[in-house]
């Protein structure tokens, strides 16, 4: 008989520690969203937006919609359905990409096809979530254009202030009259990892095209093992970007036209201003008014001038390039420096100006080796034939080479 009385108790209390872990996963689910939402509006590339919510215990939905800061080129649509568990929220929906400020959907008036559907997992004690879409392959034509797709695979993951992204694209095509431009298999691999409002972020990209071909009557490209890799930082002092592309080889005519690699380093943005410039960009865009391209840089000019303060750097730490079709090579190393004295001199809106672009162009110093210099290069700029080695300095905008002032290369 006493057992039977704790029977009832017992089954109320796990009934009331069920609704609650209920209760606590779709609201963690729910604040975890809407953070991250937050955070990538706050790299100051998109709109984040969403609506029509409704939450529930068991059940949540909504629609995220994505744009670009500036302008109406695109928006991108998730609407959701999430199931919540005590343990883990399943999620799916659609992704519906729209074109113009028309919104004209992609799927359903170009493609008719239905949209690609994406689902994901939320672990409720981890606060991970993994997803990914399966895009369906398709062909799309207008008039003598056509786009053959034949199908890919983005998958993604991660946690609050660390998210990965991995995009695989199977070989496509697209035809425009005698002229086609093939290109694939493509994988792309992105992590992104921010503080809150990414007030600080790192940002490194891998992308890889096995093949890459352009084919015209009397031109045929083709290129193999291209890798490109980025990375991207912005701390408490600087924005920072290293970049290095790898061209394994070109092609043109059965021979190898080009082999190699560069890589670039731009550093010394001033972050604070990176981060104003940002704000203010947003602060435009909330207003809601289009602005041409010239009226939006001269309202963020002051912003924007104020990042070259700390002497911006362009660091060119290796060029290794071979053309054995041409039978040329160039090998080297160097670096641009900008000089921040007197900016207010400066103007980016009044570019188009000789004056300005003179005062530009001042502003610029550095150096870069040429090493190994084809005997070609030195008699066109009027060396001698014996030349192995050039010296490139600028001078406030001036190039010298070799001691000598760089001399037209046109003639």
């Amino acid at each position: 008989m006493r057992k039977e009385r704790l029977i009832a108790p017992v089954v109320v209390g796990l009934a009331l520690v069920w609704a609650v872990a209920q209760l606590v996963a779709s609201l963690l689910f729910e604040r975890e969203l809407a953070r991250a939402l937050d955070d990538l509006e706050a790299r100051g590339e998109l709109v984040v937006e969403r609506s029509e919510v409704e939450q529930g215990w068991l059940a949540s939905s909504g629609t995220i919609r994505m744009s670009p800061l500036l302008g109406d080129g695109w928006q991108l649509e998730l609407p959701y359905e999430a199931r919540h568990g005590v343990f883990s929220t399943r999620v799916s929906g659609e992704a519906m990409p729209l074109a113009g400020p028309r919104q004209v959907r992609l799927f359903g008036d170009w493609l008719p096809s239905s949209p690609p559907r994406w689902h994901a997992s939320y672990q409720t004690l981890g606060g991970t979530l993994e997803g990914s879409i399966q895009l369906a392959p398709f062909i799309a034509s207008q008039g003598p254009r056509e786009l053959d797709f034949r199908g890919g695979q983005l998958t993604f993951g991660g946690q609050y202030g660390d998210w990965r992204l991995r995009v695989r694209l199977q070989p496509w095509r697209l035809t425009d009259g005698v002229a086609t431009l093939e290109s694939g298999p493509i994988a792309l691999e992105s992590r992104y990892a921010y503080t809150a409002g990414a007030h600080h972020f790192t940002q490194h990209d891998l992308l890889r095209i096995d093949e890459l071909s352009w084919q015209q009557p009397g031109l045929a490209l083709e290129a193999h093992d291209l890798s490109y890799r980025s990375r991207m930082q912005l701390d408490d002092r600087e924005l920072s970007i290293d970049g290095e592309l790898t061209l394994t080889e070109v092609q043109a005519a059965e021979q190898v036209l080009l082999t190699g690699r560069v890589a670039l380093a731009l550093s010394r943005i001033n972050a604070d201003a990176v981060r104003e410039a940002l704000a203010r960009l947003r602060d435009e865009a909330a207003k809601g008014q289009p602005l041409e391209g010239r009226e939006l840089l001269a309202r963020l000019e002051p912003e924007l001038i104020a990042t070259l303060q700390d002497s911006p750097r362009l660091d060119v730490p290796v060029v290794d390039l071979e053309s054995p079709m041409l039978g040329l090579k160039a090998r080297g190393e160097g670096a641009l420096f900008f000089d921040p004295r007197r900016l207010d001199e400066l103007s980016l809106a009044r570019l188009d100006e000789k004056a300005q672009q003179a005062r530009w162009l001042s502003r610029l110093d550095g150096d870069f080796t040429w090493h190994d210099v084809p005997t070609v290069v030195a008699l066109w700029l009027g060396l001698p034939l014996d030349t192995r080695e050039l010296e490139i300095d600028v001078i406030r905008g001036r190039v010298r080479v070799n001691g000598r002032p760089l001399p037209p290369l046109w003639r």
